[in-house]
């Protein structure tokens, strides 16, 4: 399986501890250019059952799937100057194709909502054409300066989705969706916890009027910005000219939404859960949900038939879990071996079987999850114990990100505490903020930490002050140092 010395200590050195979680668990490697990576069986096995799950909820929402170019004329990327502007610094551009110089160079697509819109243009003319949502799973190209595996590469998996609609109260509730929807896939299937809200200004997508994110709370005190829902009002509509006759016969810009997850999301599951052994994955991503590891030299033909019938006994079972069941016999890696390799790739069950569980027809079961113990089962009652314990392991997982978003979010109202938390356990930090630019660029400039949303439901307060500047402040916001 590859490298089993013994992992860097996560809590001593995260970073490191996440490459080599990565790298020997054989969830991705390096690509040859420059910020690439290259996503490997077992880390795309994780993210083709999240993308089966995702599916599922787009499509039951209305939205149908498509496939539009990669590559963007940039006369056509130049049309929304917000965006554009926003995204300048991390376009890649073909210039040259078949050995000539092209009068209009391409942008290899940083985001689709140029792509998209201009044929929304020509597909829509009538209210009777709306609501038009379209979603695709594709690849996106950002020329990142500082990349890292999964969390920022300069190409990555996502799917985007893109909501044309007659009405401002139709768009934001597809906005509204979109983030709802991510919110589900995360604690359903990623046990992740996290918050929703609104960007700053100065934080929001490049084009948009608001920017709705899922935020991520890691080990290490740092947050990852998961995935995010726009509300994109008439900006792109006007620059494009995606106009409709409603039933008055009167002439109406359309109002606009997008919303993107990414393979991001699978750096967010390895910082999150794993521990000092590896990988610790959710029932409902995991690519392996059960390993039966043998315990090979006496009988080897006798308990490698008795792994066999266990196995099928589990696959039996109609299960909600996608996960596969794997036998571990390799003779060439020891016993031992062969159980650092299970912790190692997060696989959640591992069954062990010997000369005594074939003679009393029983298993020994045995936990990823850390607090769970080891238990003894009978093979005729192993299909439903095995469902419970799968479970029981998904619902433990996302009550263990819920305490800890909770013990590691602090409310203070003195900055000099708000710079010491952030130079020690770093965290959440709730603060009144009074929602001027250069007072935020002034707390990231002394702390590291940016605005990372205001909640929706937060109520409006009057006589509050600013944590940094002690100018009037309205709402309470939440700050941290992001990856």
């Amino acid at each position: 399986m590859g490298d089993f010395t013994k992992l860097t200590s996560k809590t001593k050195n995260i970073s490191k501890w996440y490459l080599e979680v990565i790298d020997r668990a054989k969830l991705a490697d390096y690509g040859p250019a420059k910020g690439t990576m290259i996503i490997r069986p077992y880390g795309y096995a994780i993210w083709e059952n999240v993308v089966s799950a995702m599916d599922k909820e787009i499509k039951s929402s209305g939205a149908v799937n498509a496939y539009f170019p990669m590559f963007i004329p940039n006369s056509l990327f130049s049309k929304e100057k917000d965006h554009v502007a926003g995204f300048a610094p991390e376009t890649a551009v073909v210039t040259h194709g078949g050995g000539e110089e092209l009068a209009d160079p391409l942008v290899v697509r940083p985001t689709s909502e140029m792509i998209m819109y201009d044929a929304y243009s020509r597909w829509i003319s009538s209210w009777r054409d709306l609501p038009l949502v379209i979603n695709q799973w594709n690849n996106i190209v950002r020329w990142e300066k500082r990349t890292y595996p999964f969390l920022r590469t300069s190409e990555f998996l996502w799917q985007e989705g893109h909501g044309a609609h007659a009405t401002k109260k139709d768009n934001w509730e597809r906005v509204i969706w979109g983030i709802k929807m991510y919110e589900k896939i995360y604690k359903e299937f990623f046990a992740l916890d996290g918050l929703i809200g609104t960007k700053s200004e100065s934080e929001k997508f490049a084009g948009a009027q608001e920017t709705l994110p899922y935020e991520i709370l890691v080990e290490g005190g740092k947050v990852i910005q998961s995935c995010t829902s726009h509300d994109l009002g008439q900006n792109f509509s006007k620059a494009l000219g995606i106009s409709f006759q409603d039933k008055n016969g009167k002439t109406e810009y359309v109002w606009q939404n997008s919303w993107g997850f990414s393979t991001r999301s699978i750096g967010a599951l390895v910082m999150s859960h794993g521990d000092d052994k590896g990988l610790v994955l959710p029932p409902k991503l995991a690519p392996v949900k059960v390993v039966i590891i043998p315990i090979l030299g006496k009988k080897d033909t006798e308990i490698l038939k008795y792994c066999e019938k266990i196995k099928g006994n589990i696959e039996k079972l109609d299960s909600e879990f996608p996960g596969g069941v794997e036998i571990s016999s390799d003779n060439e890696k020891s016993f031992g071996h062969r159980i650092s390799e299970s912790e190692l790739r997060g696989i959640p069950i591992k069954i062990t079987v010997g000369t005594r569980e074939l003679q009393e027809n029983t298993v020994s079961i045995g936990f990823r999850l850390d607090g769970m113990k080891p238990t003894i089962a009978r093979v005729s009652e192993l299909s439903e114990k095995t469902e419970e314990y799968l479970v029981d392991i998904q619902e433990r997982m996302f009550i263990n990100s819920e305490e800890f978003l909770k013990e590691n979010t602090f409310e203070v109202n003195d900055f000099e505490k708000f710079k010491k938390i952030m130079k020690t356990t770093k965290g959440l930090i709730k603060a009144y903020w009074c929602e001027e630019k250069d007072c935020e660029e002034k707390i990231k400039e002394e702390t590291k930490a940016t605005t990372r949303l205001k909640k929706l439901d937060v109520k409006k307060e009057s006589g509050e002050k600013c944590i940094y500047c002690n100018k009037v402040a309205h709402y309470l916001w939440y700050f941290a140092q992001a990856y």
